[in-house]
């Protein structure tokens, strides 16, 4: 997702999702749309959830996540590896809605790479994760969701 800095250019935002909550586990920003930011992303996303069982890594099939770089990485970790059918936008239709929604509750204009940091930690990690209904999950914020879950596993 791509965001204008006011006469400094452009930020971009990688983030991974937790398909079955929501939870945004990893994200990174930075002013080169590459592998190095999709990395970034994905590791954030391992540091915080470490390693399971039967791990899948969905994705479109942009060249930052068809790398060569992000391929090793998934497959050194055993990280199963999915992509989206070319041309099919409904293959990852989660993390167009979720691009769409920050881009529609945050404004994508900011007055320095600064600003923006701050706002998308803001908005990801307070707002988003930790207060956000979403009606997938019966109008229950990602990390209320992940909380019962655990709960009725326990």
């Amino acid at each position: 997702m791509e965001f204008v800095i006011a006469n400094n250019g452009k930020l971009y935002l990688a983030a991974i999702l937790d398909l079955y909550s929501r939870f945004v586990v990893g994200w990174a920003v930075s002013a080169v749309n590459d592998r190095h930011l999709t990395l970034r992303a994905l590791d954030v996303a391992l540091n915080r959830r470490g390693l399971l069982p039967g791990l899948l890594h969905h994705s479109d099939q942009g060249c930052t996540y068809a790398s060569h770089d992000y391929q090793r990485v998934l497959d050194a970790r055993g990280i199963v590896c999915s992509m989206s059918r070319r041309g099919n936008c409904y293959d990852n239709a989660v993390m167009k809605s979720f691009f769409a929604t920050v881009k529609s509750e945050l404004a994508e204009r900011f007055d320095s790479f600064g600003e923006a940091k701050m706002d998308l930690f803001d908005y990801l990690e307070v707002f988003y994760n930790q207060q956000r209904r979403h009606s997938t999950l019966g109008q229950i914020s990602p990390a209320a969701f992940e909380r019962r879950f655990s709960a009725q596993a326990a």
